[in-house]
Formats: structure tokens, C-alpha cells, sequence
């Protein structure tokens, strides 16, 4: 069921929004060839907690981590390890929430670390302009597949490929609500977005093709073919304006 949120629910959720945003430029900042990704993960988990927060994803389903953190053939939810060294030339997917006053807010940036190569640099441009072509479709009135559809044509028009398996969602109360959030669809399908809906859009794009695997861990995902993947995320409410992106860092 899709929830529709009060005027008062949207600030809350802003405010949980605003700590993730932060928590994300941390990460990014910290960023670095010799530094592991579990350092990172303190970094997160540091920072949302002297906010008066709690990390989302800390014990979500039995999670380890405050924040997953993903380096090159990594798509989504790498478990954050003192073993995994970061070196010039990784691509970094970070993801991170945040839950405060009953709600949640989520978003996720890939970084470069160091120099990296052209072709690495391309994939990420492509991921963070579809997510924003996604956005521009989130219009009240236009339906779920419309967002999918603008992603996918996008990342597709550059040869790259869109993650199936996994997907975007709504967030609140729940840091995964309905509705699903495909990256990929078709123009005037799916569920209508109203005002008042908060969505998670979150391409995760490979530079392969889109088949992934999940690692015996449970968690870690990798693409099939072993190519590079990048995930940016923004949570956004839906407004009789346009859509508002709440994940925005101070």
C-alpha cells in the first residue's frame, strides 16, 4: 500500500533526509586510496549518531554495516570490511540512511577514488544524468513507469544496462515502502504518483550487461560478466510542483 504522507511527516522525513545527505558527503570526503571501507562505515555511523539518528541499514536483515559501500564490480550492498583497501583508480558506491522521529531517509553517490580511468569516469556521468532524467519524470500525475522508463532509455542510448533484479522503492515510516521503483518500464504504466508520495530513485547501472549475482555472504552483489557498476540515489517527494529532492546535503 502506498502511503501518502502529511505536510508534518514531510519535514520529518527532510530532516531524515538531510542527515543521510550529510552522512553520504562524509563518506565521499573520506574517499581515499589507502583508507578501507570499514573506516568509512565508522565514518557514517559516527556522524549519524552524534545527529541523534540511527544508521537504517545497521541490523536491517541482519546487515553488519551502517552503510554499504560497493568498490567497482560491486553493485549494491558491500558489506563494509577492515580487509577491503581502497586504491587509486576504484569506483566507490556508498549507501546510506538514515531513521529519526519514526522515519527514514536514503540515498547513495559512487566516487571516484583518486584518478579513474575515462571509461570509468563515463559510467558514472551516465548513472548520475539518468537519475536525474528519472527525477524529471517523477511529475505528479505520471505513473511509476514513466520514471523507469526515462532511466532506462537514458543508460541504454550509452550502452550501459540497467540493474532488473533490483530496485528503487518509497520510503517513511519503513525504509522500504511501496511502491517499487523499477529502472526500467514503460511510459503511462504502473502505479500514478501522487502528491505526498516519497520515493527512493536509485538507478544501478552496469557497464556489462545487467545480470547480477548475489555472493555466498547473502549480501554482496557483483555483476555476472565482472564489469564495472555505479548506483546514485536520491529520496524525493512528489509535490503538485515538480518533484522535490530531499536527500540535499548542507
Amino acid at each position: 500500500m502506498v502511503v501518502i504522507k502529511t505536510s508534518r511527516e514531510l519535514a520529518l522525513i527532510k530532516e531524515a533526509c538531510r542527515i543521510s545527505a550529510n552522512a553520504l558527503k562524509a563518506a565521499g570526503e573520506a574517499v581515499q586510496p589507502g583508507i578501507s571501507t570499514l573506516e568509512i562505515d565508522t565514518i557514517v555511523r559516527k556522524y549519524i549518531e552524534k545527529q541523534g539518528a540511527t544508521p537504517s541499514f545497521l541490523g536491517y536483515g541482519g546487515f553488519p554495516g551502517s552503510a554499504c559501500i560497493s568498490v567497482n564490480n560491486v553493485v549494491i550492498h558491500g558489506i563494509p570490511s577492515k580487509k577491503c583497501i581502497l586504491k587509486e583508480g576504484d569506483i566507490v558506491s556508498v549507501d546510506v540512511g538514515a531513521f529519526i522521529d519514526g522515519f527514514h531517509g536514503d540515498n547513495a553517490y559512487t566516487f571516484p577514488c583518486g584518478k579513474i580511468s575515462a571509461q570509468a569516469q563515463a559510467l558514472l556521468d551516465a548513472t548520475k544524468e539518468s537519475l536525474y532524467e528519472g527525477i524529471k519524470a517523477a511529475q505528479a500525475g505520471n505513473r511509476i513507469g514513466d520514471i523507469g522508463h526515462a532511466v532506462q532509455q537514458y543508460v541504454e542510448d550509452r550502452s550501459y544496462s540497467v540493474v532488473r533484479d533490483f530496485v528503487g522503492h518509497g520510503v517513511g515510516a519503513k525504509l522500504h515502502e511501496d511502491p517499487a521503483v523499477p529502472n526500467y518500464g514503460t511510459p503511462g504504466r504502473g502505479v500514478r504518483l501522487l502528491p505526498g508520495m516519497t520515493i527512493a530513485i536509485e538507478p544501478m547501472v552496469n557497464a556489462g550487461d545487467y545480470n547480477v549475482k548475489v555472493l555466498d555472504d547473502e549480501w554482496t552483489t557483483v555483476t555476472a560478466d565482472g564489469s564495472l557498476a555505479a548506483h546514485f540515489e536520491h529520496t524525493i517527494a512528489i509535490t503538485p510542483d515538480g518533484p522535490k529532492i530531499l536527500t540535499i546535503a548542507d
